[in-house]
């Protein structure tokens, strides 16, 4: 079982992004592989805390764990970190801060850049569930070279500065530091002759249509993350993700909280006094609703089931329906001796 993301870090849950980085700095620097080689312990708790502090330090992230706790950063997809280099890939700059380097060597495969699309849905599509055909602009390997950035019939020589690790170490204190080789830039291989489609990056700018298939009962800042969409890994790295990220348009007539809707409804002051049978537009179609004799204004009826489906659960929702009951701004003569004669009886 997890453990609690601020109890990991050792901060309040109030805690500002400046005291998360603070305190991940701490156990990053405690904990780190090269400080406690062959310490399981020690590894596991470097994962955790990288993995703490990705979603404390990011908004979104923070909102889902702070309400919805582990599942419900699961049910938007996001897993943690796979391993070390998984670590490293995504906290690089991080790593780069606190140690001089990436922390370890960057040469061999890496993971492709994640990909962000906004999508925008409607009142119904949210509610209801909706697949959508995205046309995502992302990098992705070069045909020509096979992602070798080298021209067809040659291939990349093997760095001399470096040998091919795509680093040079240096030592401070307990740490083995290592910094990018000025030579290859860290890829530990050197292009002599580059492929002119890619003008030797090994990628081009392409588009590809992906299928994004939006559950019922989504709102606006959720996520869907699909695995595997974003852009090309380099150096035989794994791909890396899609997330596309919800928002949803206002409806003219609905407004929504959480997974019940709210709308208006507007009667008679007779209807109110005496009582009525009207129909009612909810998101699931028309619906026959009684009022009750003696309904006030602002009143709120409950229609039990007539809200959203509930996200990746059974059941729906209410649809809360305020009464507005409306005065007369002008009678007949005849009306108006029936609403005196009606005030006596009253008094």
């Amino acid at each position: 079982m997890k453990r609690d993301y601020y109890e990991v870090l050792a901060v309040a849950r109030d805690a500002s992004v400046s005291d998360i980085k603070k305190a991940y700095r701490k156990v990053a620097y405690e904990t780190h592989p090269d400080r406690n080689p062959n310490d399981p312990q020690a590894e596991e708790r470097f994962k955790e805390a990288a993995e703490a502090y990705e979603v404390l330090s990011d908004e979104q992230k923070r909102k889902i764990y702070d309400v919805r706790g582990h599942d419900g950063l699961k049910s938007q997809g996001y897993s943690g970190f796979s391993g070390f280099d998984d670590v490293f890939s995504n906290l690089a700059d991080m790593f780069s801060d606190m140690f001089g380097g990436g922390g370890r060597s960057r040469t061999g495969p890496k993971r492709g850049a994640d990909v962000r699309y906004d999508l925008e849905l409607s009142f119904e599509e949210a509610a209801f569930g909706v697949k959508k055909d995205l046309t995502i602009p992302r990098m992705d390997h070069c045909g020509t070279c096979s992602g070798t950035g080298a021209a067809p019939g040659t291939r990349p020589d093997t760095c001399q500065t470096c040998g091919g690790h795509g680093q040079i170490a240096r030592s401070q204190g307990p740490f083995m530091i290592s910094q990018t080789c000025p030579t290859c830039r860290g890829a530990g291989k050197v292009i002599r002759d580059r492929c002119q489609d890619c003008k030797g990056a090994g990628q081009i700018r392409s588009q590809r249509t992906v299928t994004v298939k939006v559950p019922a009962g989504v709102d606006t800042g959720l996520r869907i993350r699909m695995a595997g969409e974003g852009e090309a890994g380099a150096m035989g790295g794994l791909p890396g993700d899609l997330y596309v990220v919800l928002a949803v348009r206002p409806h003219e007539k609905f407004e929504r909280d959480e997974f019940n809707v709210h709308s208006t409804a507007t009667i008679s002051m007779i209807s109110a006094a005496l009582g009525d049978k009207i129909e009612v537009e909810t998101i699931h179609g028309p619906e026959s609703v009684k009022i009750t004799p003696g309904t006030q204004p602002n009143d709120v009826i409950r229609i039990r089931g007539k809200g959203i489906p509930h996200l990746q659960s059974y059941g729906h929702g209410d649809h809360m329906l305020h009464v507005r009951v409306q005065v007369p701004t002008s009678l007949s003569r005849e009306q108006r001796k029936l609403l005196e004669k009606l005030a006596e009886t009253m008094q």
